[in-house]
């Protein structure tokens, strides 16, 4: 995500820092200007203290997580003293932070969303009319553990929901423990409609659909990601943000139920996203026209041209992989997913050096998760 912001800026001369955790692979960019660790505790006096000590003044602020879009969303009014800001204030974000918001929401818009309890204590497990598989999934992710890391936990009956809700409770507030119902479906059900707002109007915009994902069942990232046309998707995500008033970037994402034959909210990604690079190849460059509706330059009304595909090629791999293995996908299929226009999620021919870093990183990555 920081790396597509770094390219999409720092190809028009825009200089560019990056504030990392243990994500280092946009460090590498050769458009990344500098490259600080951001700290544990404490972010908002490091932010302020950042701008008086670099004369980084009326620089953007572009947040590439939900935990760090919330924070600047939080302390709105003292940052805007500093940065230009890309988040909408708090009273927009709490409803892309808190799903039992975004699902409240969608309610009052009239958008399906999936069947979901909000059970107070164990206690009310028993009563809870659910279908079998379900899921546990937190309304709030905060905190890094096995539950806040996952998409969502899968549970089979009401013996492993009662222990897999006992087995989350030790981990987060069990308030924020949602009982989902299970869409059926993979990557393949997912669809998106991603957008540049000011006041609830979307100014750049497209509609993608997620091919592949992983994990494949629950997948934590995109793998590969294709534009479409969709007008019924289109329309639910403009409704949603227009009902919002929403201005900055987001994605706004749908998984399509087929027993029902309906698209159903899932989330509100009120930041960056991860393929959001799709865009640039497609004819929207979201980061520039952000830079650009943030510094008061005209952005005209554009739609990105379907057909167009992005593709995490180190993640992919596993992903088609283990879709090849189960029957889902065929060898030749995969091979001819490939096809141009593609837009790579980390090499770049200009800028070649993170691909390199990747490869490492990405080994230690997987060698760790099967480790746990």
């Amino acid at each position: 995500m920081a790396l597509g912001i770094a390219r999409s800026l720092g190809r028009r001369g825009i200089p560019v820092w990056v504030l990392h955790d243990e994500h280092v692979v946009a460090t590498a960019s050769c458009y990344v200007r500098r490259s600080l660790p951001w700290p544990d505790a404490h972010e908002i006096e490091f932010l302020l203290d950042l701008t008086a000590q670099h004369r980084l003044q009326d620089w953007m602020l572009f947040p590439v997580t939900d935990k760090a879009a919330a924070l600047i969303s939080r302390h709105q009014m003292a940052l805007a003293e500093c940065y230009t800001l890309t988040s909408p204030g708090w009273e927009v974000m709490q409803y892309a932070y808190d799903k039992r918001l975004t699902y409240r929401l969608a309610a009052e818009v009239g958008l399906d969303y999936p069947i979901t309890y909000y059970p107070r204590n164990r206690d009310d497990l028993p009563a809870l009319d659910c279908a079998f598989p379900t899921i546990l999934k937190p309304a709030i992710k905060e905190g890094h553990n096995a539950f806040t890391d996952a998409k969502a936990w899968r549970v089979e009956n009401r013996a492993q929901l009662v222990a897999r809700y006992e087995e989350a409770s030790r981990l987060v507030d069990p308030g924020i423990i949602m009982v989902q119902e299970l869409i059926p479906g993979g990557g393949e059900a997912q669809y998106s409609f991603a957008a540049l707002c000011r006041d609830g109007c979307p100014l750049g915009s497209l509609v993608a659909r997620r091919v592949r994902q992983f994990p494949v069942d629950f997948g934590r990232t995109s793998t590969y990601v294709e534009t479409i046309d969709h007008a019924e998707v289109e329309h639910a995500g403009r409704r949603l943000l227009a009902a919002l008033g929403y201005t900055g970037l987001v994605e706004v994402e749908f998984k399509y139920d087929h027993r029902v034959g309906q698209y159903k909210l899932l989330d509100i990604n009120a930041r960056v996203w991860g393929w959001h690079t799709l865009g640039r190849r497609a004819g929207v460059d979201f980061p520039y026209l952000q830079w650009r509706l943030a510094h008061g330059q005209s952005v005209k009304t554009v739609r990105a041209r379907a057909g167009v595909r992005w593709v995490h090629m180190t993640t992919d791999i596993v992903a088609a992989g283990q879709e090849i293995r189960h029957g889902r996908l065929s060898p030749g299929n995969f091979i001819r997913s490939l096809r141009h226009p593609l837009e790579h999620a980390i090499f770049a021919a200009d800028d070649p050096l993170p691909a390199l870093v990747e490869m490492p990183l990405m080994a230690r990555d997987i060698w760790t998760r099967r480790g746990r």
